[in-house]
């Protein structure tokens, strides 16, 4: 029979707790995870040109959402401090949706995962580009935050349905 899926960070008795986590093998963690924030075609032009008031957007956002995944701990109340091995933000810049697609990998060498540091910075990457840029549009979408693969620990590999059907589980 297979295991009843719960929640982790409560106890049997319903309190909030931090998952023990000293008992379990390190491995190597790798996280991805992708958002995206639509704008306006003006303010698409604006960041892609690199001349949007406040300077190289994408520049300043990847930099922001890898110090959020160095920062996850201080931020989500039950998530262990973790050594990070590798943040890396990346984009893709959609054109025809004025959407930039933001990607976000995170390792790490250890006990749990990286999950929550990947989404993070993801979320803050985009947050950071709303900020940049809403001077010119206060209208923009963050939109379809979410975890794209994961790798490492007793669960091993998991890759999201939407993504794998679509041939990017790289």
């Amino acid at each position: 029979m297979a295991e009843e899926a719960r929640f982790t960070h409560f106890t049997a008795g319903g309190e909030a707790h931090m998952v023990q986590v000293g008992t379990k093998a390190e491995s190597q963690r790798e996280a991805v995870a992708e958002g995206s924030i639509t704008m306006s075609s003006q303010a698409f032009s604006l960041v892609q040109a690199g001349s949007m008031g406040k300077g190289d957007v994408l520049g300043v956002a990847r930099i922001a959402g890898i110090m959020a995944a160095k920062r996850v701990d201080q931020l989500i109340p039950l998530c262990h401090p973790l050594a990070i091995t590798h943040a890396g933000v990346d984009f893709t810049l959609q054109e025809k949706e004025h959407r930039i697609v933001i990607r976000a990998v995170v390792g790490t060498t250890g006990r749990t995962g990286v999950e929550m540091e990947a989404l993070t910075a993801v979320a803050v990457t985009a947050l950071t580009i709303y900020d940049m840029c809403k001077a010119v549009d206060k209208a923009m979408t963050i939109s379809n935050i979410r975890l794209v693969r994961k790798s490492g620990g007793k669960s091993g590999l998991f890759v999201h349905p939407a993504k794998e059907e679509e041939g990017h589980d790289k």
